[in-house]
């Protein structure tokens, strides 16, 4: 997969994960949630094609790229159609509101259709308002609610986008 420039569309430059940005995604996903995957988590999706970082240039780094954001997707059988899951995004919380997850989940959407995904489903705490409102920018709807489906026992949402 080839890298993305970042333009007026695209904030961050998205590419394909590598072995290298795990320990800045897991600290990306502690920040991110109160209930974080935990590292091996990350290691099993690493030959997926949509396992994506978001990086920008970081200042303090002489300039050096930096990972800020990143989204785990895959694909499951169902009925003869392969059904698209995004398992997990997350930005840095000192790269949100910058257009992130927006790009991750639009690249995340373009590979899961090239998989040939009739629909693609996540879920989402039902307290996460600014994810709930960034998934239906992208034509995902609720479909059902779980509940007690996250460790703490807060419900989700389980969202679909449909062809």
């Amino acid at each position: 997969m080839t890298t993305v420039a970042p333009d007026d569309r695209d904030p961050a430059a998205v590419r394909a994960v590598d072995r290298d940005d795990l320990l800045t995604i897991h600290r990306i996903e502690k920040a991110a949630f109160p209930q974080p995957w935990p590292f091996s988590a990350f290691e099993r999706y690493l030959d997926e094609p949509g396992f994506l970082v978001a990086e920008r240039e970081d200042p303090d780094a002489g300039g050096d790229r930096a990972v800020v954001g990143y989204v785990v997707a895959d694909t499951v059988p169902n009925h003869g159609s392969p059904l698209g899951h995004v398992k997990d995004i997350a930005v840095d919380p000192d790269h949100r509101d910058e257009g992130v997850g927006s790009t991750l989940l639009q690249r995340a959407i373009d590979v899961l259709d090239e998989a040939d995904a009739g629909s693609i489903k996540l879920e989402v705490r039902a307290t996460n308002d600014r994810a709930i409102s960034l998934y239906r920018e992208f034509d995902f709807h609720h479909r059902r609610t779980i509940p007690n489906y996250y460790g703490n026992g807060e419900d989700a949402l389980v969202m679909v986008r449909s062809e």
